[in-house]
């Protein structure tokens, strides 16, 4: 009967290619939701100015968002620029809106039609044809 050796506490938590694994509630804190904003996956995010010494308690993840943010990107862009899920960059946005570092242009809602008169045109329209 064999044995294998097991594995150190360092070593356990390390992949090869990866690095240290870091699971994504660690980089939130446990947080699901965002603490303000809604961040639909095609909200666009620019940065709004620099990092200063007053902007304490920001991980690498928030730093890396203001550096990406310098060109507008959409919420979908960031996650994949940042492989990280698109929860836990909403929680990231979230507290980088806050504190004023990123602004969030949200898409426009899709008209909503309330008239079936408009209906009734393009039916009487496909019927000419």
């Amino acid at each position: 009967m064999t044995t294998e050796p097991e594995e150190s506490d360092e070593t356990r938590w390390i992949d090869d290619h990866a690095g240290p694994v870091v699971r994504p509630y660690a980089v939130t804190r446990g947080r699901a939701r965002p603490v303000t904003g809604k961040f639909d996956l095609i909200s666009l995010v620019s940065t709004t100015r620099t990092i200063s010494t007053g902007d304490i308690g920001l991980g690498p993840e928030h730093l890396a968002i203001v550096a990406l943010c310098r060109r507008i990107l959409s919420v979908a862009e960031v996650a994949a620029h940042l492989d990280l899920p698109l929860g836990t960059v909403r929680v990231l946005l979230g507290d980088l809106l806050e504190r004023r570092l990123v602004r969030v242009i949200e898409p426009r809602p899709a008209p909503v039609l309330t008239d079936d008169g408009i209906f009734e045109q393009v039916i009487n329209g496909l019927r000419a044809l």
